[in-house]
């Protein structure tokens, strides 16, 4: 018995002195500012972070593992992504984080390899999303709620979000705790939005209580003074953001002025630039790129570039901005990047990785290379139902005025607007909306007569009406602003609908959610409009990455095997194909299905109703705007 107790003991003190010893190698990580050496500090050592932005949301998840190993191959030591709110919380009090929103397995997965992470929670991220990542509920919460402000009622879902939801999940991540994560930014160049000293050092002290003293927070602003002065937060590290051409001396002074002592460093240093619809594909030349990444890092200061790689905006969470006119973003993220959409190693990475091996040791690793693509031809379609077949099974709702998407309790997709005409009026009557946001497309008894456009403010067409006639108008969301002082953007139709003189009421509001599409069923409409069309494909072996072409058809969005690829709009440009990752294929039969908002071919001789997987991807073709 005595030696029986004599052993538990002796295993308990083994067992002790082993948890200690784990303890204490996890409490002796730090990663702090020294501002004495002017330089960010890991265990005790100066260190130069060279990271690069990789946004889980936007790459599926059987390609996280080959992006970060590119990422560690071309010698970053850290990678940077965003939290975005609105993929976690779709709808208030509803959660995801798996799949592609499983942030836990992609930050364990960037350690794996190497990397330090780099963790911006916002709750706003910009980063040209839909609402600039936050969660489009928010807008029926409260449509006067003050975004990005001490406002209570936008306080309160933060903190709940932020204090019961994400902050659990991230605090066993960061360094001190045996993970990667060793800075967490403070929301995000708020100095290009607001001046709210009390939003801004609430969210401190939110990250502070639920992830401790010890880590390291940071703010990210424009390089000038104009930004630092709103954006910097006292006990949070200022940094800034610029790309190839601005005056490095002058940015980094600005930086000086908030952060006297500290090091110096670029937090979105821009490789690329997005796109938009309408709008030419952009780039920034390769050398240009890396020359005056040489530039930075020779100062001694850490960079992120901002994108290493920038992925898809998958579904319809691409978002849209607006400046002197409204301005929706494509599909591809691509942002002229190091890594390509599809995750290629182009010249600007190879110039780039020559430029990191003059500061810091190249890892030692089996060199990665870039994926197959494979072209899987022409696919037959055929036509499946029409938007208005397939709405009579969904809800709608009656109201004085037409509702919003958010009144509605919708994301993204259509809403289809029905008043019956109660009034002569006179030949031809103005059918005028104050706005419509974002594209809009009027029928009378079903047939077109008009489209409305928030891009080029069209928001009236003369009609000929008729008492008693039914009047539709089909709205589409082309993804709510991302940036700047018009985030509240909500979506359909906004103000009153006038005919004439007259004001429309006594509509019927029917929300139609396209991000899934289980719920339509087939009929047998015809027509080559507000359609849903389907096909099957079929491969052979392992299936690669590919590339849908829609060469024919005008305005819409696609989905593989239930899996929605995102909007396409080949006539507007520059993006003509849209990328599909082998990770949503299979080996055998697979499905295809469009909705085509405006016109199809129409299956003549030479114009068959189909699509066409190739080995190519186009995102820089012909545009209206030059």
């Amino acid at each position: 018995m005595k030696l029986f107790q004599h052993n538990g003991l002796h295993l308990f003190c083994v067992q002790l002195l082993i948890t200690l010893a784990s303890l204490n190698q996890v409490f002796g990580r730090s990663f702090t500012v020294d501002y004495d050496q002017n330089c960010f500090s890991k265990d005790g050592e100066c260190v130069q972070l060279v990271s690069g932005s990789i946004h889980y949301f936007r790459v599926h998840p059987s390609d996280w593992t080959d992006r970060l190993q590119k990422l560690r191959f071309a010698g970053f030591n850290a990678l940077e992504t965003y939290i975005e709110w609105a993929s976690h919380e779709p709808e208030k009090g509803t959660y995801e984080f798996s799949g592609m929103y499983n942030f836990t397995d992609f930050v364990l997965k960037a350690q794996q390899e190497g990397l330090m992470v780099i963790m911006r929670t916002g709750p706003f991220i910009d980063a040209e999303r839909d609402m600039g990542g936050l969660p489009y509920w928010l807008l029926a919460e409260n449509p006067d709620m003050k975004l990005r402000t001490s406002d209570p009622s936008y306080l309160s879902l933060v903190d709940n979000w932020f204090a019961n939801h994400l902050l659990p999940k991230l605090r066993p991540l960061l360094y001190s705790e045996g993970g990667p994560i060793i800075m967490v930014q403070v929301e995000n160049e708020y100095g290009s939005y607001g001046c709210d000293y009390e939003y801004t050092a609430h969210l401190r002290e939110l990250l502070k209580n639920h992830l401790g003293d010890q880590v390291l927070l940071y703010t990210t602003d424009g390089g000038s003074t104009s930004y630092l002065k709103c954006g910097k937060v006292q006990e949070v590290y200022a940094t800034v953001d610029f790309g190839t051409g601005t005056n490095l001396t002058e940015a980094f002074r600005a930086q000086r002025l908030f952060e006297p002592r500290g090091p110096l460093m670029n937090s979105e240093f821009y490789p690329g630039w997005l796109d938009h619809w309408g709008s030419p594909h952009s780039t920034v030349p390769a050398k240009s790129v890396s020359d005056f990444m040489d530039s930075i890092l020779a100062l001694g200061a850490s960079l992120n570039v901002y994108v290493f790689h920038g992925g898809t905006s998958f579904g319809l969470t691409a978002g849209s901005n607006l400046g002197d006119v409204f301005q929706a973003c494509p599909t591809s993220y691509d942002y002229d990047a190091p890594l390509s959409e599809a995750g290629d190693m182009t010249e600007k990475y190879e110039r780039i990785r020559a430029v990191v091996a003059k500061y810091l040791s190249l890892p030692s690793m089996t060199p990665p290379t870039n994926s197959t693509k494979a072209a899987y031809g022409e696919v037959l379609l055929s036509p499946h139902t029409s938007l208005f077949s397939a709405a009579q099974t969904l809800p709608s709702v009656p109201s004085d005025s037409p509702k919003t998407f958010e009144s509605l309790a919708l994301f993204n997709g259509v809403v289809i607007y029905e008043t019956v005409i109660d009034f002569m009026t006179t030949d031809p009557a103005l059918l005028s909306f104050k706005a419509v946001n974002d594209r809009g497309y009027v029928y009378l008894d079903g047939v077109l007569v008009g489209l409305l456009a928030r891009q080029q403010e069209a928001y009236q067409v003369p009609v000929f009406a008729r008492q008693g006639q039914k009047l539709t108008v089909v709205v589409e969301s082309q993804g709510r602003v991302c940036y700047g002082s018009g985030i509240n953007d909500a979506k359909g139709l906004i103000g009153p609908v006038k005919l004439g003189s007259t004001e429309l009421r006594n509509w019927t509001n029917t929300a139609v959610p396209l991000t899934n599409i289980s719920w339509i069923t087939p009929s047998d409409d015809a027509g080559s409009a507000m359609m849903f069309y389907t096909g099957t494909f079929s491969i052979t072996g392992t299936p690669s990455d590919t590339f849908l072409r829609v060469d024919g058809w005008t305005k819409g969005i696609a989905w593989v095997n239930d899996f929605c690829l995102g909007r396409y709009w080949p006539i507007m440009g520059p993006q003509q194909t849209l990328y599909v990752p082998h990770g949503i294929l299979k080996t055998g039969d697979n499905s295809i299905t469009i909705f085509e908002l405006e016109s199809a071919p129409d299956g003549s001789p030479g114009h068959n109703i189909s699509v066409a997987f190739t080995n190519v991807h186009q995102i820089n073709g012909p545009t209206p705007d030059p």
